[in-house]
């Protein structure tokens, strides 16, 4: 016979189950944020005014393009023109041939440059001692550090008519050879001296992202069968590929921007038609010949042709479902 047990009374209390622990955090308002981070902060300011002086101040600056500036009179006081400069700017066939050239080597770079900081990441990575990556590393990033004067010195002095390498052949009996000065050169060097200078800068964001690959995925492809290539094209290329379409997306958005010392400099050696860069042609066209509206009107296509170009490719990497520079 089974013994049921008899209902609770009513008198009998009954018991409730624990309420969950809560921690308590100390109430904190604006200033108490502010007091607590201070040393960060102080830390952001001189960031935040050279953005708020050199970057969004100088928007204020662009009106210039629709006037006919003049220093001595200021922005209230010149003429306003319009789209006059603009109108002038694109009759112009000089800035045309400016723009092209400009397209053309900034094709040459990502094509040519844009992997070899990919390359070299992989490769500093794969070393096992530190010591020695450590030491190529410091190597490879010093150019970066080196000013774009001392560099064509650098290359003059190397590749130039009387430099090291005319020297060696001299002394081998061959006739020298003209880099150098040689326009229809110039291109490739220019890309050479890109890729000389900042491709060890480059390769740092690379070398974050290698870090962050798991090394099981390495050692689980190892012992299916994988070959090194087969192990960098199944876990080390989808790993970079975010960074990849990133980087790829930033210099889209500066593919009018090539570099302006790099090309002054050498422009009088080699002559305008193979060095003249959208940045040249503000500075000659611009500020030396003192038409600054004609001058701010050109570097403003510039910049409404970059965010055009980051747009349509942000745009373009969500479409192939990846994430771009900012989410949908």
């Amino acid at each position: 016979m089974s013994v049921l047990s008899a209902p609770p009374d009513a008198t009998t209390p009954v018991k409730k189950p624990a309420a969950p622990l809560r921690v308590s955090r100390p109430k904190t308002g604006f200033w108490g944020r502010v007091r607590r981070d201070r040393i960060l902060l102080l830390l952001m300011v001189p960031g935040v005014l050279y953005f708020l002086v050199f970057h969004y101040g100088a928007i204020a600056g662009l009106t210039i393009s629709l006037t006919e500036y003049k220093p001595f009179l200021g922005l209230a006081g010149s003429k306003f023109v319009g789209f006059a400069n603009f109108e002038r700017l694109f009759s112009n066939p000089d800035f045309w041939h400016a723009f092209f050239n400009t397209l053309y080597i900034s094709f040459l770079q990502i094509v040519f440059f844009f992997p070899v900081p990919l390359a070299l990441a992989m490769l500093l990575h794969s070393l096992t001692r530190n010591t020695i990556r450590r030491f190529v590393q410091s190597v490879v990033y010093l150019p970066h550090f080196i000013s774009w004067v001392v560099v064509v010195a650098l290359f003059q002095q190397m590749l130039g008519g009387a430099g090291v390498l005319n020297g060696l052949l001299a002394d081998g009996g061959m006739d020298p050879v003209s880099i150098i000065g040689n326009p229809d050169l110039f291109r490739p060097l220019a890309v050479f001296q890109v890729i000389w200078k900042e491709a060890g800068w480059g390769t740092i964001i690379f070398l974050a992202a290698l870090a962050n690959i798991d090394e099981q995925q390495y050692e689980a492809a190892a012992m299916d069968g994988a070959t090194w290539w087969r192990r960098v094209w199944h876990v080390t290329l989808p790993a970079l590929r975010p960074v990849i379409v990133l980087l790829l997306i930033l210099r889209l958005g500066e593919i009018l921007s090539v570099g302006f010392e790099q090309f002054f400099l050498q422009r009088t050696a080699v002559g305008p038609e193979v060095a003249e860069v959208v940045d040249t042609f503000v500075y000659f066209f611009g500020i030396e010949s003192g038409d600054y509206g004609f001058g701010v009107a050109a570097g403003l296509f510039k910049g409404v042709v970059g965010v055009i170009l980051i747009f349509a490719a942000n745009k373009v990497a969500h479409r192939l479902g990846e994430q771009g520079v900012y989410s949908r």
